[in-house]
């Protein structure tokens, strides 16, 4: 599974955050890595400079085997909490794809 980390300008600590958000996204797909091929994740601060609350915002889009890519967002005061918001979110929208899909051939097989 390949990670792709996207920010803009205004998100700062770029080599560490990117190697957390790696971490943090490779560790919350660890279970289901052998269905996707491609995770792209885009962080950025809604509001710039200026600050506010819940501005930072983070949408992982992950390509699965055989599929339509999906995608979720997440929005929290900081590029730590809006990651694993969102990778939770990303983890359980795949679970629930796949397992719809092996309950659709099973209702085929019957």
């Amino acid at each position: 599974m390949q990670i792709q980390i996207n920010t803009d300008n205004t998100i700062g600590g770029r080599e560490p955050m990117a190697a957390e958000t790696t971490e943090a996204v490779a560790h919350a797909l660890r279970h289901l890595s052998d269905h996707i091929t491609r995770v792209e994740v885009h962080i950025e601060d809604e509001n710039g400079p200026k600050g506010g609350q819940n501005d930072i915002r983070c949408m992982l889009e992950a390509r699965l085997k055989n599929r339509e890519p999906i995608a979720v967002t997440d929005h929290a005061d900081s590029v730590q909490s809006a990651v694993h918001g969102a990778a939770k979110k990303l983890a359980a929208l795949i679970e629930h794809t796949l397992g719809r899909a092996d309950a659709l051939r099973r209702a085929e097989r019957t």
